[in-house]
């Protein structure tokens, strides 16, 4: 079994894995380099470069402009598209005033975006990085290099490869000292630490269940039609990066994490296995028009841990349904809601026996005036651990949450039982020149006469995805 503190080491095959790949050691330029520890000033001002200007990348930054982290201010900013960028700096500003100070030279638009605006950092600095997961070790490698802080945003990554790529990199961050922070917001939920606290106090016994649900119509940009023609086909599937597995995982991994990592926490462990069913029932949208992208539209994913323990995943993207979005835990002397609804709303709460019968209500969680914010609470221990110079990496936890992600993703797409060590080791790297992508390279993943994407066939495509 996998213990979940930051500090638990991988099992001893995955370590020895990481550290005898020798592919692994060309992923970074840091590798043996002696990299010296980077700590911020403790009082000075803390400067923000923002890499993704998507509608998570302009709530991540206003919760960092928000947060009781001392004098900080947007310097930067940096995405493939100019008007998300604009965009974002004037919702931003707004929130924010005199905390963004981004002029026209420190706005960088297309793909070495990134580097221009972490240039203008100095170490001990932050940099938020949220545009879709298949960038992320791209941009993290750079920050690294910068002696840069970070917050990442989920999944971290979305395939074996770059999931061995990370792993490596986040040794490298925690050896310089770098803050990460990554966006799994359920851990920072006062409510949830109470319980989780409790669970592993023994208040349920043993767990020997946990349930999630995410289910409800169609969201994000997970079901696409025809690509039409304009922007390029890469920025299009960028945009639309739910509906590719290249860019995002899919709406499996994107959507589906949140529960995954909170219930794993609650656990205190990673499953080892999956299986899993799921399909597409309906292959045109609301105005008849075929869909083209890679997503299943159900997924129900049976985890399994180490003593036999099982986590059940279901999501749904389907108008018309059941909705259900809230999460659960059985022990041997109780049960509990995790989240009562959404990914981490509260309250959390406890009841004797397997029902939720108010009468046998054992307790509600209760948050203090000031921490009800999950998303503001993250902001708040990161740039505490950044002025204190605390102990605080969330990267390598981001990415096994990621991993079992994809472990259930990859177990419904195939039909085949998928071990934690099966997706880690597995070599089918959906974007492999993702870190040499420019305005004029094609799409990752090319459409066929008809415009439709490679959709994953379980039982006939075995061993990869699509």
């Amino acid at each position: 079994m996998l213990l979940m503190n930051e500090s638990s080491n991988l099992l001893t095959s995955r370590r020895d894995f990481i550290k005898t790949t020798g592919r692994l050691a060309a992923v970074s330029a840091l590798a043996g380099v002696t990299i010296p520890h980077v700590h911020a000033d403790s009082g000075g001002l803390i400067q923000i470069a923002l890499v993704g200007c998507g509608g998570r990348g302009t709530g991540a930054a206003n919760n960092a402009l928000a947060s009781n982290g001392g004098p900080m201010k947007l310097v930067a900013m940096a995405d493939v598209f100019e008007k998300k960028l604009s965009d974002s700096y004037e919702n931003i500003k707004q929130a924010a005033g005199d905390k963004v100070e981004v002029p026209e030279d420190h706005k960088f638009i297309g793909f070495d975006g990134y580097k221009k605006a972490m240039d203008c950092l100095k170490p001990g600095d932050v940099v938020i990085l949220t545009t879709p997961p298949a960038f992320r070790w791209v941009h993290f490698t750079y920050a690294i290099a910068k002696g840069l802080n970070v917050f990442m945003e989920k999944p971290v990554t979305v395939d074996g490869p770059a999931s061995r790529r990370m792993l490596k990199l986040a040794e490298e961050s925690v050896a310089k000292n770098l803050k990460v922070g990554v966006g799994l917001m359920s851990r920072h939920s006062r409510a949830m630490q109470e319980l989780q606290k409790r669970i592993q106090d023994g208040e349920m016994g043993d767990l020997i269940l946990l349930r999630g649900y995410r289910m409800h119509g169609p969201g994000g940009s997970a079901f696409v039609t025809k690509w039409p023609g304009n922007p390029s086909e890469l920025l299009w599937q960028i945009r639309n990066f739910h509906a590719f597995l290249w860019a995002s995982g899919g709406c499996f991994s994107d959507f589906y994490i949140h529960h995954v990592d909170h219930l794993c926490w609650m656990k205190n462990a990673w499953p080892v296995k999956a299986q899993a069913v799921g399909g597409r029932h309906y292959k045109n949208n609301s105005e008849g028009q075929p869909c083209v992208d890679q997503n299943f539209d159900s997924y129900s994913v049976e985890y399994t841990f180490a003593d036999g323990a099982k986590m059940y995943m279901d999501g749904r993207c389907i108008n018309g349904c059941n909705d259900i979005y809230s999460s659960y835990a059985h022990g041997s002397k109780g049960m509990a809601i995790v989240a009562k609804a959404n990914d981490c709303t509260g309250p959390s709460m406890i009841f004797k026996g397997q029902a939720m019968d108010r009468s046998k209500l054992l307790w509600t969680s209760k948050v203090a005036a000031g921490q009800e914010d999950p998303y503001l609470n993250e902001w708040n221990d990161l740039m505490d651990a950044i002025r204190n110079d605390k102990p605080y990496n969330e990267a390598k936890r981001g990415v096994e949450a990621s991993l079992v992600s994809s472990m259930g993703r990859m177990a419904a797409h195939t039909g085949q039982e998928i071990t934690f060590d099966e997706i880690l080791n597995c070599e089918h790297e959906f974007a492999p020149d993702v870190d040499k992508l420019t305005m004029d390279s094609p799409a990752p993943v090319q459409a066929n006469k008809d415009g439709k994407y490679p959709a994953p066939m379980p039982g006939i495509t075995q061993k990869r995805e699509y």
